[in-house]
């Protein structure tokens, strides 16, 4: 990323607006829904413009440009529609120490403004760097299909009852009452309508504490089939995205890893350059201990775990240790192979049908030599 998507709190602070015509007048209608203090510096308003000064919604400058005229401003925008005076304000801007955007000139921008969509106080921005924002307003028109229009509503809702959870419920019960909240009965009861009922049943949650959310077992065993982070399933990324702490061996491709929480502690516990993979069981030890602890507990395995669950150490130190788990399987790998065949029909052809059949035969010899309990051939 050459930019970093960032979110300015710019309540009761200046914003500055160089320009009285159209552009500026666009700008000013993206920042008043904010709770800053706009400025508009220039020497005429366009008739909306206008109307918002007089009806004291914004503060007017007419006279003379300087860079003091920029001092201490959270955010600067310049859009006066001439690039010669553009770029001289933009100069100002930048002595007083300014964080500034140039509208249509992206090489004089500190910050770019995002495609956003609005709910608030849930707000989404989409960015391109200026390089595409036909593509920005495209994906925005998709997202703004997936929210319904009032979510931003029950966002409110959920953070005047923050507090009122914090005291009653402890770190974990807090977060399977949200994950319930936005994924189950209560938003689908808040997107029909049914407002007063949800906050009621939210409430009545928080304090007794039951909210019919399906708690996942605290270890989950998660296949990540060939190692691609787009060929993990929709429950691996769900359980990713709610464990505190992860343990991966080096062949899990680092963008399946991005795929978890920030905040997840992430350990790699299989060989790496300069270290030995951990003994099994050791693994299996901080896996028990970790989920004694608490904690919400993911162990990435290559491959799909869900083919022979007694192939896992791991689940029969769970097992024995009496710690509830979950597997969720992943892509079979061999038929992962070939969706990541490149795009020669030959290639596809030959590769893919070796991949798939390989793969079927060490499923079936494997299976054979449980039953026969016979070692591998060598």
């Amino acid at each position: 990323m050459k930019t970093f998507p960032m979110f300015l709190n710019l309540a009761g602070r200046r914003v500055v607006i160089v320009g009285g015509g159209e552009q500026a007048a666009q700008k000013c209608r993206l920042m008043l829904k904010t709770e800053a203090r706009i400025e508009i510096r220039a020497v005429a308003l366009e008739a909306e413009l206008r109307a918002l000064f007089e009806a004291g919604r914004i503060v007017w400058h007419p006279d003379a440009l300087t860079a003091n005229a920029f001092k201490n401003a959270a955010l600067v925008f310049i859009a006066t529609g001439c690039p010669g005076f553009d770029a001289a304000a933009h100069g100002l801007a930048k002595s007083a120490g300014a964080l500034v955007n140039v509208v249509d000139q992206p090489a004089l921008c500190d910050a770019i403004t995002p495609s956003i969509v609005d709910r608030d106080p849930v707000v989404v921005a989409i960015g391109t760097e200026g390089t595409a924002p036909v593509l920005a307003r495209q994906i925005k028109s998709r997202i703004e299909e997936m929210l319904e229009p009032r979510l931003g509503d029950l966002a409110a809702l959920a953070g005047r009852l923050r507090n009122l959870a914090a005291l009653r419920l402890g770190p974990r019960d807090r977060r399977d009452l949200w994950c319930w909240v936005f994924d189950g009965p209560i938003r689908r009861q808040h997107a029909r309508g049914a407002e007063a009922q949800a906050a009621r049943d939210l409430k009545r949650a928080i304090e007794t504490g039951q909210c019919g959310a399906a708690v996942p077992a605290p270890v989950a065993v998660v296949g990540v089939g060939p190692g691609c982070s787009d060929l993990i399933t929709l429950r691996g990324v769900k359980r990713m995205q709610e464990a505190d702490i992860i343990y991966h061996d080096r062949l899990v491709d680092p963008q399946v890893l991005e795929l978890a929480r920030r905040d997840a502690e992430r350990v790699g516990v299989g060989m790496s350059q300069g270290c030995q993979r951990w003994p099994q069981s050791k693994i299996n030890q901080v896996l028990i201990n970790a989920a004694r602890r608490g904690q919400r507990v993911v162990i990435l395995k290559s491959g799909n775990p869900g083919v022979f669950e007694q192939d896992s150490e791991e689940v029969e130190a769970l097992k024995a240790a009496g710690i509830d788990y979950e597997i969720v399987p992943g892509v079979v790998a061999a038929h992962g192979t070939t969706a990541k065949i490149g795009d020669d029909p030959a290639k596809r052809a030959c590769d893919g049908k070796l991949s798939l059949t390989s793969g079927r035969a060490a499923i079936w010899n494997s299976q054979v030599r449980k039953r026969r309990k016979t070692p591998a051939r060598p």
